[in-house]
């Protein structure tokens, strides 16, 4: 494995992060690698960028992800660090894993998730960004921009269903607009 990434995955899983219960009440702070070995919920964001036309920008994740490797995410994001909220979390995440800043997040809403791979309470934001994406190598292979009102994603693909179960709450909210 490349040096500059396994450094990267070392850092990563002695993060210090907030670890929530099912009501998304905050219970205390773990290292981010025993998050999953011990069942832990950790607070997760989801920052959805569209450009002005309304286009989604998704990206696929680093093949040595440990959840989801190689998969479509249709959103920026990560766990929340101990120490910040939601929102210092996604504003973070959105820099360092797309290289967008000084853009205004909207808040949305909060999520529950659960599925066999992994528990997670989800902070959802969004933002409009006609800038250069800028991709961190470590965390992403590659970005391109859909219209996520239209059938968008690709056969033999994977997709990450965190973001996929966020996106859909997301676009349903603005359904009747």
């Amino acid at each position: 494995m490349d040096p500059k990434v396994e450094a990267h995955l070392a850092a990563s899983a002695a993060e210090q992060v907030i670890h929530v219960d099912e009501a998304d009440r905050p219970l205390g702070i773990a290292a981010r690698g025993q998050m999953h070995v011990q069942g832990l919920i950790p607070r997760c964001t989801f920052i959805f960028v569209f450009n002005s036309q309304g286009s989604l920008c998704v990206h696929q994740r680093a093949a040595h992800k440990r959840l989801y490797p190689g998969f479509w995410d249709a959103a920026a994001g990560g766990v929340v660090a101990a120490g910040e909220t939601y929102l210092q979390g996604a504003e973070r995440e959105l820099r360092e894993e797309l290289g967008i800043s000084g853009v205004e997040l909207r808040s949305h809403f909060r999520f529950f998730f659960q599925s066999p791979q992994s528990r997670l309470w989800g902070g959802v934001f969004s933002c409009t960004w006609d800038g250069p994406v800028v991709m961190q190598p470590e965390e992403v292979a590659a970005v391109r921009w859909v219209d996520p009102r239209q059938s968008w994603q690709r056969e033999g693909e994977s997709y990450a269903p965190d973001s996929q179960q966020a996106l859909g709450l997301l676009l349903s909210d603005y359904a009747g607009d």
